[in-house]
Parts: structure tokens; C-alpha cells; sequence
């Protein structure tokens, strides 16, 4: 391996200096090809890492003396990168380099350019403080004549650039793709696709042109264009759904070999690009029966032409099955992909045996019976050398667990657990049986049993959740009383026979289990005594094995049995040896035991008999430090300062690059990183918290997307598990395969075959009849989680019976508002936007608008009189008059007239509400559909009005929706505003609540409806939807606004430029309200405050700045997509204006 190494970098000097005359430049090639050659060989005849650490080091020494030589030409810097290169590829430092490969970028020739471009984007990441220098070049060389700048350029730039640089490039890059050149577009379209990885909100606006390149000429364009598609079909299925016939196109074209030969890869057309169009219709027909119809015959022959004859095949019939399962079934297709994987689970290769089973687990949620007809080749793989075929085949059998065959599958997965080494297998394994384990556990012995071999096994590698978990089902109980103690007895019984046993050894965090359950639960014990136990877990004190961490659980199971104790010899000789310990903890446990050991009633009343899950009043703000902090701060002391502070006061005093452009600085207002643009004084209970640090906070610990397990009003998990069993979705249905069944299957075998088995087949057919029982309605499977009928063993109960009503209200608040996992809201944050709704009223009083800067119509009232661009108020109603008559209209005029009429009063009852004006959605020559919205305060509403044109009578209109995957669509059958339906006017109306942040959404569906004498007819329509339409304005205080400016960790700053109308602060801001639904929280000189909500209770606060002619604005949000999308909408509406 050595040698290819050595003369693949030894040939590297031809490729750069191939167009150099012979005599001196051929000398100095030869002098460059003997200084890496050297090195490489060098290199690999040492014989130790320490040898080339110094060898290392001396070129390192060397080079860093080259580069830094005033006489150092362009060709030699070129040589040297090459070299650095090569020491950073082993893993050594070449920092000092970096500056001078953005030179060698800069400035030089082609070759020499090209390798300042290599060096630069294998040297720096995206984030790098030096990439800032190379826009600039990136710009010039994107503006460039010569075509291999462009595609250098191109290049850096999807592979490394600074996401706040992007609006620089972005319209250069946008031109490229007309270019003539192919090469140029395919760059372009790959720098782009990056953007939208690392910015998506910044690239949305050129999606047509995303299409454009779907239909490039050139193929090559057309498959790099997919990678963009794959990624936003992803986040929005539903908005590409009118593409499914171009993707099918494709793919029948690729299917067919009917692009260029250079894309065949062992006589296989373009097999990856197959791939990435499979995958696509995979997410375009997943439940929706319309678009999965159009793919059935593609997916068809490329099942046919696959032929299983090159490993390039396989992973196209493994794509294949894998989107026939995800889209609307087909029964032929069907049983053609389950064809295929018995081929895969039966073939003797091991990577396709691999592949079945993979296939098998995911396939097995809708087609259990297949796990039933390779019942005997997944027994064998449970035996198979391979350990990958034995993992995957247990990943198999996890998804098909059940109460029946729980007992066996576990069996079986430790068995395997204690034949592994490898951490990651163990920390996985663990987790997978303790979810079993509590989940389907037959009985108390067996649970207790199964968790203490995890604990066993796992060890200290295993996920902390694990043993809390286990500790707080025991604490929490169940239904059952009587079952609870019985549980908690067996544990306790278990673990004193665990630490009875001989020179046994345990993992720390068993022990800390062991000694937790000791504590609590002991007095369940007939026979034992407290002093029993204590002598127990005193041998374990002495033990010099056992960590600090451990010994200080073990404390403590020693001080709640205390009390309990009769006799206190053993106590008082472990206080004596423990007060002197050389252990700061320890000793501190220790005086904490002895002080208490003196008042044996306030030790009884400190530490209460099973009392471990009762509610704490605990005061966070510190309150009774209140005195001791004012009489430090009288005589001098200095005042406290958040970490965050002093984390910002500490970088400020680093040499670092600033990138905030002068005059525009957030600092110059008195704030400095997460404090609240307000300037409120904070309290201990928000300035201490550790989740606010910024995000400019290299050294601290980074919280974000960690869950939160504590907040104000408790343990936060237990909150959510109660309502989670409420809202527990209901499992699939599956077919019902019972153990008669299998059964069945056996006997119609030959019996002669069955006399003539041998021992070992009989006992695999036992193995089978044990693992594959209860598939069927009693154990459906779930890929994402186990969601049967199955009632769980261990069902958790509430703990407090007077707290149960105030916990399930505050944990459904905190459900509905943390907007499924895309919503990084803590808990803590949702709890505190409740309680600003309840006392809503009150704050708005105290809001301090500055009077001289606010007209008469104050902003605070904007959002029910203003409107959108797109929206219009009602006008007065034409019959407000009771007295006045009414022309009634010939009938031959009645039909157009009746449509007036009936959206006149539709639109006049919606006064309360902004709506938007009213749209032609479809029509044909007999009726027009027509839609508007209304923006309602905690949904939007759609109405659809179908009117006929001809006059004739409506006999019948229904409007149908398809589901779509952003949204909860809802009709309205009692109508929440009045309409007055003529006979040839019909009216529905939907409300549409927003279940996932999108970037582009739409709601399409179709109308049916049935003149008088005529037949039934249909008219699909599409109506588009924006995030825009679900922002609507948060009242908050100032106060309110700082505290929730430091919970937010999602922060995007933009400085627009304003003309000479929009330099005054009120006119940005009442034009801010007017088009986005902000609602203005105060002014504060030159600065305002602004706040909204993405439906339904995602905040963003936005803190703006105008200086001059610039508008500097400043986003937070605790969803990350919501500041961008905001920012970009206000560009539109400051630059539209």
C-alpha cells in the first residue's frame, strides 16, 4: 500500500507542471518530485510514531520557513502546498499555511490557482474565520471568461462557504445556469443543491428554476438537479406531487437504456441514478393510491430487467421493494418484491442474505407472513457466522416481538450480547431489551431478572435513560397496589442475594441501582433488618473498586436507613472513618450523616418511609438569599454576571475577527451576546440557567436539541407520559396470523419427511413455533416503535391524585405547543407562554409605546383594522337599510347575480377577521369555483364558493381534499360564518391547522358536482399555501419579551436598506405589522421590539435598528426555520414598498 501511495504523489508533479518547457523548469520538476518522493519514502521506512512525529516536524519547520521567505515564488508556494497537503492528510498542524494557500488562490495562473483552491478546501471548514477573504476571488473568478476559473470557483463554493456570503454569489451562480457549457451548469446546480442544505430559505425563490434544470438537455445537469429534489421531497411531499409523471418519464427512459453509454456501469444503465429516482417515488406515492398508479408499470419492469447478476442490481431490486412497500400497495407488485427478497434471504452470498433481511425488517409491517415463510432461514441466520447477518437478523426479530414470544427473542439477544465486544453493539442491544423487558415482561421475576443481566452486561457503557428509567418505574408504580410492592420486594430480594454472592464484580451504575432500591424499599423485608442491609452496603464502602460517584448513592442508601435502624454501631464507626476521608465528598456526606444522626426525629421527618415521588416545593429564583446578596452588593461587592456574559466578556478580550459592520453594532445599545435587547435586569432563576448560553460559545457545552428533564414545575417526562398514553396513535391492522396457522403449516407436511428429521431440524422447527407466534392483530409491528393492542405489563399511574387535573393541563399545553419534535421550545418556555395568555389582559396595559412617536391609531391595534397586500376589508353592507327596496333580478340574470350575492354576505359576516381577496381557483363552461382565506386566531379558514353560470339549479356539490402532510384539514359542517346560499351557489368551508413548518405548501382536492338533468362531473383544483398564512401576532410585554429572548438559541441578523419614507422607526414598524402580522411591542429611542407566533404557539421575536438608510434587524425563534423565513419576508416587504 506504501508503494501506491508513493508513486501516486510522485506522479503528482507532472499533472501540475505537464505544460513546462523542457531545461530549467524540468529541472526544478525533478527537484520537486525528489523533495515529496524523499518525504513519502522517508515517511515509510520509519519504524516507530515517534520517528514521524520528528520527521514531521523538521518539514514542517522547513516549509514554514519557505512560505514565509519574501523571495518565495508563485511556482515554489505551489510545490510547498502540495507538501502541506501531504503532512495534514497524516494528521500534523499546517495552520501557518493557510493564509498563504488563500493567496496562492488569489493570484497565479491556472495550475497554480488550482492548487490554492485544493489547499483551501482541504484545509478550512465551512465556519472558518480565514474563509471570509476568499469571496472576493470567488466572485471574480465566477465573473470570469475562462471556464476552468468558473468551474474552480463552482466548486470551492459547494464544497466550502460561509452561509452569511452566500447573497454575494447567489446571483452569479443563478446565471450559470443558462450557461452553454454542461459542465458549467451541473457546477452550478451542485452549488446551489449545497445552499439549500446549509440555507434553504435563502434559494426558495429560484425553485423554477430547480424545473428548468429537471429538464436539462444534458443528463448529466437533469441527475444533479434529483439531489436537490430528493432533499425537498423529503421536507414537503405534497408540494411536487405534478412532477411524479416527469420522474416516471425519467426513470422509464433510464430503464430502457436509452441515455448515453458513458452512464452504464457494468453494462447497467445509470444504476445510481436509478436509485435516486426510486427513492423519490418512494415519497411522492406513500398513501396517495392517484399518484402510486401512475409509477406501478416503471416499478414493474425495472423489477423485470433487473436480472440478479451484479452487486449493482442488487441495490436497485433492494430500492425497488423498498418504494413498492412505501407506495399505495399493488397486489402484483407485491408479490413480485416479496419474490425478491425470499431470492435475497435464501441466496447463500452473504451480502444478499444481508439485504433480504434488511428488507424483511422493514417490509415486515405490512406483510408480517412473510417473517412466517422464512421462518426456518431466519432461525439459521440466528446462527450464522457472520455477526452482521446474526445483528440483523435480531433487529428482525425485535420488530416482531409480542407478549407471546418475548421471552425467547430476549433469550436470544443475550445471548448474543455476551459473545459481543463492540461498544456500539452492546449500547443498542441494551436499549432494545429494556424496552421489551418493560414493555411485554410475562411477570415480576422475569423483568427483574432480564434488567439486572442488562445491567450486568451493559455495564457502564449502556444510556443513563436505562437505569432512570427502571428506577422511576419502580418509584412511580402501576395500577396495582399490591403488584407494586411486589415488584419493588422481589427487587430488593434479588439484589441482597446479588451482593451475597463471592467475588462477584458489578458495574458502577448497577451498584448505584442496587443501593437506590436498597434504600428506598428495604422495610419491605420480613426477615432482614435494616442493620442487615447497612452491613451489606458497608462492605461496599470499603471496597477500593468502587468509584466516588458510587460510594455517594451507597451514602445515601445508608442515610435513609438510618432512621429505621435499631442499633448505631456500624453507623458511628462509618462516620468516624468517613469525616477524615481524603474525598471532599465523602467527607461532606459524612458530617451530613453525623449532624443528623444526632436528631434522630428530624432525620425520621427528613427522610420519610416511600416518599421518593411526592411533590417539592423548591424556590428556583434563590429567594432566601435575598438579604445575604443585598448586604454583599452595600458593601462593595461586585454584582453577579450571568455565565453568558462572562462568556462574551471573555471572547471580546480575544484577538478575533469582527464581522459586524460599523455603525451597525447590536452592542452600542447596552446589551452584549444573549442578554435581551430590552436591558432588563434578570434574576437568578433565568440568568443562571445554563441552556441560555449563546451560540458563540465555543467552550461551553452545547444544549441545544437536549432534552430538557427538569423544569419549574417538576420532572417534565412524567408529564408528558400521561398524556402520552392518551394520545398513543392507534396500531395498523394487520393481517391475522394466528399459532393455528403455523401449526397448520406443519402438519400439511409429509409425514414421513417429519419422522425422518433429525434432532437438531425438530428443535429449530420448536425455536420457530416460540419466535413467530402472535403475528397478527395481537402483535402488530411498527417500524418507528411498537405500537400493538397489547396491554403493556408495567402501565405507569399518576402520582399525586390532587395534583393529576393541574399536571395533565399544564403537559397538554406542553405538548400542543412543542409542535412535534421540530420545535426545540423547552418545557420551561412552553409553561411560561402559558401563563403569559392568562394574564394577557393585564400586560397589555402596561405597554410603554412612546406617545410622540405612535399617531392617534396606536399599532397595537393594526392587526384587526390593517390588511395584507392581498387582502381586502368588508365593504359596508348594501342592505344594512331595512327600509329600502330591493330590485329582484329577472331570472335570466339571476345566476350571475346569485354569486355576488351570496360572497357579498359571506365576506360581510367576517368582519372580526382579516381575510384575503377572492380567487378563481377553477371553472369551466357550466359553474366557477372561487376561494378566499380567513386568518382566524388560531387557524386559518378556507372557503370555496361553487356558483353555476348558466342559471340552472345546483342539484348537488361536495368538495373533497386530499390529505396533505403539512397540514390537519378540518370541515366545517356547522358553519362558523353565515353565507346566503342561492340554488345555484353551494359554499364549504375548511379550517387547515399547521402540523409541520414548510417552505412551500399547497392544498389540492377536487369538486364534484351534478346540474339539474345533467350528469355528475369533476373539477380538480389547487390553492397555495405560504407560512405566512399560519404567523399571527404575540402580545407580550417587554419584561416578557427579555426573559424569552435568552431562551432562544435560533438567531439570524440582516441589515436591509431603506429609502427615504421608511428612515423613521414607526413608519418600518407600522409597515412590518401591516404586511407580516407583527405585533409592536415597544419603542425604545431608535430600537423596536416585535413579536409573533407560528401557529400553533412557535414565538419569534424580532429586535430592529434604523440607522441612516439601513433597517438592521435581528430574529430569535426556537425553530430554527422560522427566523430565515421571517428575514425574508421582510426583505420582500421593505424592498416592495
Amino acid at each position: 500500500m506504501s508503494d501506491i501511495v508513493e508513486k501516486t504523489l510522485t506522479a503528482l508533479p507532472g499533472l501540475f507542471l505537464q505544460n513546462q518547457q523542457a531545461g530549467g523548469p524540468a529541472a526544478t520538476k525533478a527537484s520537486f518530485s525528489s523533495k515529496l518522493g524523499g518525504l513519502v519514502r522517508g515517511i515509510t521506512a520509519l519504524t516507530s510514531k515517534h520517528e514521524e512525529e520528528k520527521l514531521i516536524q523538521q518539514e514542517l519547520n522547513s516549509l514554514k520557513a519557505t512560505v514565509s521567505a519574501p523571495t518565495t515564488t508563485l511556482k515554489m508556494m505551489k510545490e510547498c502546498m502540495v507538501r502541506l497537503i501531504y503532512c495534514e492528510m497524516l494528521g500534523y498542524d499546517a495552520s501557518f499555511g493557510y493564509i498563504h494557500a488563500i493567496k496562492l488562490a488569489q493570484q497565479g495562473n491556472l495550475l497554480e490557482k488550482r492548487v490554492g483552491y485544493l489547499a483551501v478546501s482541504l484545509f478550512l471548514h465551512e465556519n472558518h474565520e480565514l474563509l471570509l477573504l476568499l469571496v472576493n476571488t470567488v466572485v471574480k473568478d465566477l465573473q470570469s471568461t475562462n471556464l476552468v476559473e468558473v468551474c474552480m470557483a463552482l466548486t470551492i463554493v459547494s464544497q466550502i462557504f460561509p452561509r452569511e456570503m452566500i447573497p454575494a454569489v447567489l446571483p452569479l451562480i443563478e446565471d450559470k445556469l443558462q450557461h452553454s457549457k454542461e459542465i458549467i451548469r451541473r457546477k452550478a446546480v451542485l452549488a446551489l443543491y449545497k445552499f439549500h442544505l446549509i440555507a434553504p430559505n435563502q434559494v426558495q425563490h429560484i425553485h423554477i428554476k430547480f424545473r428548468k434544470a429537471l429538464c436539462d438537455r444534458d443528463v448529466g445537469v437533469m441527475a444533479a438537479s434529483l439531489h436537490i429534489y430528493l432533499r425537498m421531497i423529503k421536507e414537503n411531499s405534497s408540494g411536487y406531487k405534478d412532477l411524479t409523471g416527469s420522474f416516471v418519464t425519467i426513470l422509464k427512459q433510464v430503464v430502457g437504456g436509452k441515455l448515453p453509454v458513458d452512464f452504464n456501469y457494468h453494462s447497467v444503465p445509470a444504476p445510481w441514478l436509478q436509485i435516486q429516482l426510486l427513492r423519490i417515488l418512494g415519497l411522492l406515492g406513500k398513501d396517495d393510491q392517484r399518484t402510486s398508479e401512475l409509477m406501478y408499470d416503471v416499478l414493474d419492469e425495472s423489477l423485470r430487467r433487473a436480472e440478479l447478476n451484479h452487486n449493482v442490481t442488487y441495490a436497485i431490486l433492494f430500492e425497488c421493494v423498498h418504494t413498492v412497500y412505501s407506495i399505495y400497495p399493488k397486489s402484483e407488485l407485491l408479490e413480485k418484491a416479496a419474490k425478491c427478497i425470499g431470492k435475497f434471504v435464501l441466496s447463500p452470498k452473504i451480502n444478499l442474505k444481508y439485504l433480504g433481511l434488511k428488507a424483511l425488517t422493514y417490509v415486515i409491517q405490512q406483510d408480517p407472513t412473510l417473517a412466517l415463510q422464512h421462518q426456518m432461514t431466519i432461525i439459521e441466520c440466528l446462527d450464522h457466522p457472520d455477526p452482521i447477518i446474526k445483528r440483523e437478523t435480531l433487529e428482525l426479530l425485535y420488530r416482531i416481538t409480542n407478549a407471546q414470544n418475548v421471552t425467547v427473542i430476549v433469550q436470544k439477544m443475550l445471548e448474543y450480547l455476551h459473545q459481543s465486544k463492540e461498544e456500539y453493539i452492546i449500547v443498542n442491544l441494551v436499549g432494545k431489551i429494556a424496552e421489551l423487558a418493560e414493555k411485554y415482561a410475562p411477570d415480576n421475576a422475569w423483568f427483574i431478572q432480564t434488567m439486572n443481566a442488562v445491567f450486568s452486561v451493559g455495564g457502564d457503557v449502556m444510556h443513563p435513560d436505562i437505569p432512570n428509567n427502571f428506577l422511576r418505574l419502580l418509584a412511580e408504580g402501576f395500577d396495582d397496589e399490591t403488584e407494586d410492592q411486589q415488584l419493588r420486594l422481589y427487587a430488593v430480594q434479588s439484589y441482597l442475594t446479588l451482593l451475597d454472592m463471592e467475588n462477584a464484580f458489578y458495574p458502577q451504575r448497577f451498584l448505584q441501582v442496587m443501593s437506590w432500591v436498597l434504600g428506598e424499599y428495604s422495610y419491605l423485608l420480613e426477615k432482614e433488618t435494616p442493620e442487615d442491609v447497612i452491613t451489606r452496603l458497608y462492605k461496599l464502602l470499603m471496597n477500593d473498586s468502587i468509584s466516588s460517584e458510587t460510594k455517594a448513592w451507597l451514602f445515601a442508601a445508608v442515610t435513609k436507613l438510618t432512621p429505621q435502624a435499631h442499633s448505631s454501631n456500624l453507623v458511628e464507626r462509618l462516620i468516624q472513618e468517613f469525616t477524615i476521608s481524603l474525598d471532599t465528598c465523602m467527607r461532606q456526606h459524612a458530617f451530613e450523616l453525623k449532624y443528623l444522626h444526632e436528631n434522630v426525629e428530624l432525620m425520621k421527618s427528613l427522610l420519610p418511609i416511600d416518599k421518593s415521588c411526592e411533590e417539592m416545593m423548591v424556590d428556583a429564583s434563590l429567594s432566601f438569599l435575598d438579604g445575604f446578596v443585598a448586604e454583599g452588593l452595600s458593601q462593595g461587592a461586585a454584582p453577579y454576571k450571568p455565565h453568558h456574559q462572562r462568556q462574551e466578556e471573555k471572547l471580546s478580550q480575544e484577538k478575533v475577527l469582527n464581522f459586524e459592520p460599523y455603525g451597525l453594532s447590536f452592542s452600542s445599545s447596552g446589551f452584549t451576546g444573549r442578554q435581551s435587547p430590552a436591558g432588563i435586569s434578570l434574576g437568578s432563576d433565568v440568568s443562571g440557567n445554563s441552556a441560555e448560553t449563546g451560540l458563540k460559545e465555543t467552550n461551553s457545552l452545547k444544549l441545544e436539541g437536549i432534552k430538557k428533564l427538569w423544569g419549574k414545575e417538576g420532572y417534565l417526562p412524567k408529564k408528558e407520559s400521561k398524556i402520552g398514553d392518551e394520545m398513543e396513535t392507534p396500531p395498523v391492522p394487520q393481517e391475522n396470523v394466528t399459532v393455528e396457522n403455523v401449526d397448520q403449516v406443519v402438519t400439511k407436511r409429509d409425514q414421513s419427511q417429519i419422522l425422518t428429521q433429525s434432532k437438531e431440524e425438530k428443535e429449530k422447527q420448536l425455536l420457530a413455533s416460540s419466535l413467530f407466534v402472535g403475528l397478527g392483530s395481537e402483535g402488530t409491528i411498527n417500524l418507528l416503535g411498537k405500537a400493538d393492542t397489547v396491554s403493556h405489563k408495567f402501565r405507569r399511574k399518576s402520582k399525586g391524585k390532587e395534583a393529576k387535573s393541574e399536571e395533565t393541563t399544564s403537559a397538554q399545553s406542553v405538548t400542543c405547543s412543542s409542535f412535534s419534535s421540530l420545535s426545540k421550545v423547552a418545557c420551561e418556555e412552553d409553561d411560561y407562554l402559558n401563563t403569559l395568555q392568562e394574564r394577557e389582559e393585564k400586560e397589555l396595559e402596561k405597554f410603554s409605546l412612546s406617545s410622540q412617536l405612535l399617531d392617534s391609531e396606536s399599532l397595537t391595534e393594526l392587526p384587526l383594522v390593517e390588511k395584507l397586500p392581498d387582502c381586502s376589508q368588508p365593504a359596508p353592507s348594501l342592505f344594512a337599510d331595512n327600509n329600502m327596496e330591493i330590485f329582484h333580478p329577472p331570472p335570466s340574470t339571476a345566476a350571475s347575480v346569485a354569486k355576488g350575492i351570496s360572497l357579498a354576505s359571506l365576506l360581510e359576516e367576517t368582519t372580526e377577521y382579516m381575510h384575503s381577496n377572492l380567487m378563481d381557483v377553477c371553472n369551466n363552461e357550466a359553474v366557477s369555483v372561487s376561494s378566499y382565506k380567513i386568518w382566524k386566531d388560531d387557524c386559518l379558514l378556507m372557503v370555496w364558493s361553487v356558483a353555476s353560470k348558466s342559471g340552472l339549479e345546483l342539484k348537488s356539490a361536495n368538495l373533497e381534499i386530499f390529505p396533505a402532510e403539512n397540514f390537519k384539514i378540518t370541515e366545517q359542517l356547522g358553519c362558523c360564518f353565515p353565507v346566503m346560499e342561492a340554488e345555484s351557489t353551494k359554499n364549504f368551508q375548511y379550517s387547515i391547522q399547521l402540523e409541520k413548518p414548510f417552505t412551500e405548501g399547497n392544498i389540492s382536492g377536487f369538486i364534484s358536482y351534478q346540474m339539474m338533468d345533467t350528469h355528475s362531473v369533476q373539477l380538480e383544483f389547487s390553492v397555495n399555501l405560504s407560512l405566512l398564512d399560519f404567523i399571527r401576532p404575540l402580545k407580550i410585554s417587554t419584561e416578557d419579551f427579555g426573559k424569552l429572548w435568552l431562551s432562544f438559541a435560533n438567531d439570524v441578523k440582516q441589515n436591509i436598506k431603506t429609502s427615504e419614507s421608511q428612515a423613521a422607526l414607526p413608519s418600518a414598524l407600522k409597515m412590518l405589522q401591516q404586511k407580516l402580522r407583527l405585533h409592536v411591542i415597544d419603542i425604545i429611542g431608535n430600537e423596536g421590539l416585535l413579536a409573533c407566533q407560528l401557529l400553533p404557539s412557535i414565538p419569534c421575536l424580532l429586535h430592529c435598528r434604523v440607522q441612516t438608510d439601513v433597517l438592521a434587524l435581528w430574529f430569535r425563534s426556537s425553530c430554527s426555520a422560522l427566523p430565515d423565513y421571517l428575514s425574508y419576508q421582510c426583505q420582500k416587504v421593505m424592498e416592495g414598498s
